[in-house]
This record gives structure tokens, C-alpha cells and sequence, in this order.
């Protein structure tokens, strides 16, 4: 499914422009994956970063949802490939790229519906709360802060989904 690319108005409320700019980033994330064969969206193009395939990232980007806003934010089990044990930047790990076989379809799909349930936790709270998780660091933040960091984490992938397209099959395009 093809998400708006919108950016938010001008002039409108924190939440509104914050989710705005964060559905935007996710929507050109859909957008950079379409019309990929399976074999592209699993093929490295980085040599230094065999792992950043734009399976990959898609994968990245679902887990960080997952970390930052249910494990971090609502203290939900820190539980999956990337949690060997607690440390101050959970989110380093290159496990959650690891997605030979797994159709890009599929990635695709989790993702939204990851980003669906980020929606909804942010949705029911303030973005002045705290993160709940007793054993991260990183969960010291407040809902305001995760909530920028995935505007700039999506958009940074987002930026290298753009680079990687474009030595894949020469498609390019911002928005």
C-alpha cells in the first residue's frame, strides 16, 4: 500500500506536526521499497555494510519502533534477536538486519503495522512521560525525545534507502 507522502502543516500543534513529519518519513520508506524484486531488496550494495540491503533497513526501522516506544516507553519484556543484555544504547545491534528470506512483502507489512501501534501508544500519552523500561538507560527519556529520535532515525534510513536505491537500479527521487 502507497502511504501519502504529506508533510504536516505549517501551523499546527506539536503532536500533529511531530507525527506529521515521523508518517512522512515512514511513507517515503514504503515509497523507496516499491517495485523491488525480492532479489534487489536483499542485495548489498555497501561493502562495508553488507547488512543495509533495503530489506534490512525496513527490518531496522520495525524493531526500532518496537524498542523505543513499547519496550523503552510502556517497559514491555526487552525480548528478541538484538537483546543479548542490558546496555546503554540498545538500538546498535545489526541482528534486526538479518533478513535473507524473508520476503520484502512481509517486512513491509510488519513494519506498518509496527508503526500502527507506535501510533496508538503515542496517541494515549503525554508526550511529557517518562520510559518505563527499569533496565535501559535510554528509557530515561521522555515520549517528546523518542519521538524525535524516530523523526530523525527514520529520516536518516530513509536518506540511506534514497542512496542504496539508486546504485540498485538507478531509481531516484526525494518525495
Amino acid at each position: 500500500m502507497t502511504l501519502p507522502r504529506i508533510r504536516p502543516p505549517f501551523a499546527a500543534d506539536e503532536r500533529t506536526q511531530l507525527l506529521g513529519w515521523l508518517d512522512t518519513q515512514r511513507a517515503i520508506v514504503q515509497w523507496k521499497c516499491e517495485g523491488l524484486s525480492e532479489a534487489d531488496a536483499h542485495r548489498s550494495v555497501l561493502p562495508a555494510s553488507p547488512l543495509m540491503t533495503m530489506a534490512g533497513i525496513v527490518s531496522h526501522l520495525r524493531w526500532v519502533e518496537h524498542l523505543w516506544f513499547e519496550v523503552l516507553f510502556l517497559g514491555r519484556p526487552a525480548e528478541g534477536p538484538r537483546f543479548e543484555g542490558p546496555d546503554d544504547d540498545a538500538d546498535m545491534d545489526d541482528a534486526d538486519m538479518m533478513v535473507e528470506g524473508i520476503p520484502l512483502a512481509q517486512l513491509l507489512s510488519e513494519y506498518e503495522k509496527q508503526c500502527a501501534v507506535s501510533n496508538e501508544i503515542v496517541a494515549a500519552h503525554s508526550f511529557d512521560e517518562i520510559g518505563r523500561h527499569p533496565d535501559y538507560r535510554s528509557a530515561g527519556a521522555s515520549l517528546r525525545w523518542m519521538l524525535i529520535h524516530m523523526v530523525e532515525e527514520t529520516a536518516r534510513h530513509a536518506g540511506h534507502m534514497d542512496a542504496v536505491r539508486e546504485l540498485l537500479d538507478g531509481r531516484k527521487g526525494y518525495y
